[in-house]
């Protein structure tokens, strides 16, 4: 796809005003995915030169210009903090419906602020809780949790000229038990359905995520392992019509039917009901 009406690229420091048309640009893969009829100039987030990780004991903060492959590599290195969150990572960042030459480009920012409900970097920012940091023009910031960020298919939170910084990741929510569940077409191809779950032994608490079968984020909490009934009616009372995704490459009922199973499945494992 040739982007024909973009007219220029500008460095992402530049405090010109903000114009109709205007788009940040980190790794720039998803504007040859879907249409952009109405961009016309990219702002490189490129010459910013965040750092792409930054590891505390309090927790990981993901710049928005970390690329996929940086964010994998941090999830697989041997003997690395939290095991288990780093496990999911990588499971999300194996989800992408791209090969792994597109990993080395496409990034973190760009997958969350895309929006579409195919995003895996969207399926661990809500489940590992994170917070999404944003910044405007003017250099307000706000923090925004990365389960309201997204809002819709392709819409997030976003307001006119503000960018996502960078993702927390704080290390309680690393330190969970967790797991993640997905079905596709293929290895390669797009998520019907992503499901990842949390589960905290001690204090009993669960959560169950679901993301790709939906149009925006969707999960649910029990303060204790719940019933697999009980799982799949909290869940049927959330996926509303207007929520499940129906498109070409899954009907609605049948992108239900798969998160509900991939939910007892998430369930199970974490409750040690096998």
């Amino acid at each position: 796809m040739d982007l024909t009406a973009v007219r220029e690229v500008i460095d992402g420091r530049d405090v010109l005003t903000w114009q109709p048309g205007d788009a940040w640009l980190a790794g720039g893969t998803v504007l040859f995915a879907e249409p952009q009829p109405g961009l016309r100039r990219l702002r490189d987030l490129g010459t910013w030169g965040w750092e792409p990780l930054t590891v505390t004991e309090d927790g990981v903060e993901v710049s928005a210009t970390c690329t996929v492959a940086e964010l994998l590599t941090f999830a697989e290195a041997p003997h690395g903090p939290w095991p288990t969150g780093r496990a999911l990572i990588s499971g999300c960042c194996r989800a992408f419906s791209s090969s792994f030459k597109v990993w080395n480009t496409a990034t973190v920012g760009g997958n969350l602020c895309a929006a579409l409900p195919v995003g895996p970097v969207i399926s661990l920012a809500v489940a590992l809780r994170g917070v999404c940091r944003l910044a405007g023009l003017d250099g307000r910031k706000r923090e925004v949790p990365a389960e309201q960020f997204v809002t819709g298919s392709g819409t997030t939170v976003l307001l006119p000229g503000e960018l996502l910084r960078s993702v927390w990741l704080p290390a309680a929510a690393l330190a969970e038990r967790s797991t993640v569940r997905r079905v596709s077409t293929h290895p390669w191809g797009r998520s019907l359905a992503l499901v990842t779950g949390t589960h905290v032994p001690g204090a009993g608490r669960l959560t169950v995520a679901v993301t790709a079968a939906t149009i925006r984020p969707v999960t649910v909490s029990f303060s204790y392992p719940p019933a697999a009934a009980e799982l799949r009616q909290a869940l049927e009372e959330t996926f509303t019509p207007d929520l499940l995704l129906d498109d070409a490459h899954g009907r609605a009922d049948w992108r239900r039917h798969l998160a509900l199973h991939l939910a007892e499945e998430v369930c199970g494992e974490l409750a040690g009901r096998g």
